[in-house]
């Protein structure tokens, strides 16, 4: 059997965010958060225990992601979503989160186990590939438009 001290030290050796949260009336309060997710967020555990989540969207609230994700909650569902997250100093982050419920015997969700991954050059890449091609389907209808 592993013992929880063990299990602290794997945790937080993890290079991703890694946060428990709890149902506490209409909001999903942070009840443990791992160093990774102090190097991601630039948030120290005591600034964020006890608080939801949604923080960090800062005023950034109104994303799709936030709501699938507000509805699996509700649910007790798993979901992976892509979301933009602000840093403690302000910049934003691509944060891939995967949310998935741990239940109680009564088959009632207790907690959410959140992972957190910084995908930010993953997301800049492929906006940066839908630029090009939009200018590249510019630039055939342009050399269609002289061949005519």
């Amino acid at each position: 059997m592993i013992n929880a001290k063990l299990m602290q030290l794997v945790v937080d050796a993890s290079n991703d965010g890694i946060v428990i949260a709890e149902h506490e009336g209409d909001d999903t309060i942070l009840i443990y958060a791992n160093t990774a997710f102090e190097r991601l967020t630039g948030f120290s555990t005591d600034e964020v225990l006890y608080q939801d989540c949604r923080f960090l969207q800062g005023d950034d609230r109104d994303q799709l992601a936030r709501r699938v994700i507000r509805e699996a909650l509700k649910k007790g569902q798993p979901c992976r979503q892509i979301l933009r997250n602000y840093r403690k100093d302000g910049t934003s982050f691509w944060n891939e989160l995967s949310i998935t419920p741990v239940f109680n015997d009564a088959e009632k969700a207790m907690y959410f186990i959140g992972i957190q991954k910084d995908v930010t050059e993953q997301v800049l890449a492929q906006q940066k590939v839908v630029e090009l091609q939009a200018e590249l389907a510019q630039a055939r209808l342009e050399i269609a438009a002289l061949k005519r």
